[in-house]
Order: C-alpha cells, then structure tokens, then sequence
C-alpha cells in the first residue's frame, strides 16, 4: 500500500462496496476524499496487484440456482490454456482456473463451477463444456455442493 488512505480503503471495501446507487460517493464521504479519489486509488491498486477485482458476488441461492457443481476435467497440458479461456466466457460458468494434478489419485487440471436450477440442469452444462473440450479432454466429473461456506476474502484489521 501506498500510504494510510489506501489502507482505509482496503478496509472500507473488504466486505464489499456500500449496496447504495452511488458506492463510490458513500465511500468517499465516509474517507474525507472525492469519489474520482476513490475510483483513481482503486483503479491504481487493481493495477499495481495489491486488488485482484471489483465485481458483484450474487447469491446463487437466492437467485434460484441451488444446485452447484465444480466441474473438474483432465485436459491435454498443451491446449489446456486455450480451451480453459473458453470454457471461462460460456455464459453457464461463474468461474473457471487451471490447477496442478496431483496423480495418480487426481488427474484434473481445469475447474469451471457451473450453477443451476437442478443437477440435470449442471449435468447439461458439464456436457455443454465437454463438446467444446472434445479430444483435448480425457476424463471429468461432477462434485456437487452439500453445504453452503461462507466464503471470504484476505481481511486487514482497522
């Protein structure tokens, strides 16, 4: 960080932006600075790597999708960037990364957790990502959500 008004950043946004139609603004009220302030040292620590994204977080449950699967697919190593940029822009996934394999018990290497209103609707999504993986894919599976966690991110104390 920078200096202190970066940390009272940090800490006025780790739990999320204000749910107000100006967040920006409420921010900048509550730190003494203007919003253009705000969105420049925000846009300034996203760059730098000291922030990895601003975005909205939607609660899936709430939104009527309760059934969840990670899908999990054992990809060709030399293709698997490739495909896993696309399996990440279908509109099915929320999110999609490349992992190690730590065989022999787990041989996967791409991730795309898919979201739906039932298990057949994420099972239809898991065959919509294996058609476009096609022979680059030699094995996947399923694992599906038993329990919600409540998932946080890196907290700074004030």
């Amino acid at each position: 960080m920078n200096d202190e008004l970066d940390r009272r950043l940090i800490i006025a946004t780790q739990a999320g932006l204000p749910l107000v139609p100006r967040p920006y603004d409420a921010l900048a009220e509550g730190l003494g600075v203007s919003a253009e302030e705000v969105m420049a040292r925000l846009g300034a620590m996203l760059e730098r790597g000291i922030i990895r994204r601003i975005g909205a977080v939607p609660n899936h449950y709430a939104i009527g999708w309760t059934a969840n699967g990670m899908t999990v697919w054992d990809v060709a190593d030399d293709c698997v960037d490739q495909l896993g940029a696309r399996v990440g822009d279908l509109a099915c996934v929320t999110h999609c990364y490349r992992r190690p394999r730590a065989l022999p018990q787990w041989p996967y290497n791409l991730f795309a957790m898919v979201h739906g209103a039932s298990r057949d609707e994420v099972r239809e999504q898991a065959e919509q990502i294996r058609r476009l993986l096609g022979a680059a894919c030699r094995a996947s599976d399923v694992l599906f959500s038993t329990r919600i966690l409540k998932k946080t991110g890196l907290r700074i104390g004030g």
